[in-house]
């Protein structure tokens, strides 16, 4: 891992110095610096509610420490089940019983038997047990690049069909997910940067209003990124983010993450409201709540087929989960159409259980989900021992896309490689907990 981290940081390090030495972008940061200037010392900013503002969110320590806990996934994947009005069956009563039971006990139970040995004695015993750390100037640098890759594929996507797909929907229906994929790089790539600048704060570098204008930047300009190709699960995925990685790092208040996630189920609402009009599947008579509450429905209703057809062990035995891989001929969204409706030219969400009932049935969902509830809980305790801005970025992007996942599964690509090299990295962390050294 050392030398993989070593090869990586030396080139992004590299690409970064050369282009911040460049004109373009030295113009473009002196552009930043004077209008970050301008608005800490704006008389406007005083206007702005203070910390304090609604201090009654303060007093629960839910609310105060405990938010984006693993089990807010639990808590996100029951306001589902309460938005979607239609029943469901007894036996996918008893599938969702099972999967929240197993992520309990992988997320809150499991976490206690590990990374047990930190503490603050400095001995070099202790010293060789502890939790990696790295150089947030090298996680910026790598952050940087993935978000300069974002930003480059945007305009080749853009390029490719000739048109912004903000302006003319049908266009987003020709982009190639050979162009696009790389576009949504810049989601995890602005959370690396916002960690460094995180850091920064925490080391005073820099104060509480330049990192929140820092944030508020980041988050512009990722959400602008993919706006532009119509999407709206990474505009939802980057909001999400920046909220809990500000959450965590302790700058900003509770009744700011409570009114950022009402913004962001209005945008759910709004955009998915937007979009049906433009494609004529809805009326303008329809409010935006009936089309969340009829999404919810729909998808609950083929997380019932996928039971019915699955039995205890599933049927695809883990062919679901490889047809994420490039090159497969049908998706796994298609592949769910296709074992529904025999219709394999649309794709259909199967919620975070869709895939494990799928592929190796209830055994799947309660292995599968403590797996899930671990990884996760495992990146909640190292950022609460560590309190580490790095850990505290990379929890916070795959809790993101395990909340998102709820409706959609972790199904692409991308965001399978986020958990596969997190988990690596807490996989490390631990194995240095125990003692055992890392090469």
């Amino acid at each position: 891992m050392s030398l993989i981290y070593s090869i990586t940081s030396t080139i992004t390090r590299n690409i970064e110095d050369m282009l911040r030495n460049s004109f373009l972008f030295t113009i473009i940061f002196k552009i930043f610096e004077f209008i970050e200037n301008e608005w800490v010392n704006s008389y406007f900013k005083s206007l702005y509610p203070g910390e304090n503002f609604l201090s009654i969110f303060k007093k629960s320590r839910i609310m105060k420490e405990e938010i984006f806990s693993p089990l807010i996934v639990l808590v996100t994947f029951t306001l589902f089940l309460l938005l979607a009005t239609d029943p469901v069956s007894r036996d996918l009563q008893i599938v969702i019983l099972i999967a929240f039971i197993s992520f309990f006990i992988g997320s809150i139970i499991f976490p206690r038997f590990i990374l047990n040995n930190q503490s603050n004695d400095n001995s070099e015993k202790n010293k060789n047990n502890q939790i990696p750390l790295f150089n947030t100037k090298d996680i910026h640098s790598i952050g940087f690049c993935l978000t300069l890759i974002g930003i480059i594929f945007l305009f080749i996507s853009i390029a490719s069909v000739g048109g912004l797909p903000i302006l003319k929907s049908s266009l987003r229906y020709s982009l190639k997910p050979m162009f696009t994929m790389p576009v949504f790089l810049v989601i995890p790539g602005i959370g690396l940067i916002a960690s460094h600048y995180l850091n920064q704060f925490k080391r005073g570098k820099i104060n509480r209003s330049q990192v929140r204008f820092r944030f508020l930047i980041l988050t512009a300009i990722g959400m602008i990124t993919v706006l532009t190709l119509e999407y709206r699960t990474p505009i939802i995925a980057i909001l999400l983010m920046m909220i809990i990685i500000a959450y965590c790092g302790e700058i900003l208040s509770v009744w700011e993450v409570i009114i950022g996630a009402f913004i962001g189920v209005c945008a759910i609402m709004g955009i998915g409201y937007l979009r049906s009009l433009n494609e004529l599947a809805i009326s303008s008579n329809t409010s935006m709540f009936s089309t969340l509450e009829h999404r919810a429905n729909f998808t609950m209703h083929v997380l019932n087929l996928l039971n019915q057809i699955s039995g205890n062990f599933g049927i695809l035995h883990g062919k679901m989960i490889a047809s994420s891989m490039p090159g497969s001929d049908l998706g796994p969204r298609m592949l769910v159409g296709k074992l529904i409706a025999w219709r394999t030219e649309v794709t259909v969400t199967p919620t975070l259980l869709g895939q494990m009932i799928v592929d190796f049935g209830k055994l799947g969902v309660a292995l599968e989900m403590c797996l899930l509830g671990f990884i996760l809980g495992t990146g909640y305790k190292i950022i609460k021992v560590t309190k580490d801005s790095f850990y505290i970025a990379i929890y916070s992007l795959i809790l993101t896309y395990t909340i998102l996942g709820v409706e959609t599964g972790i199904l692409d690509i991308p965001v399978l490689s986020y958990f596969f090299v997190i988990s690596f990295i807490y996989l490390a962390a631990i194995l240095k907990d125990k003692g055992i050294r890392i090469y």
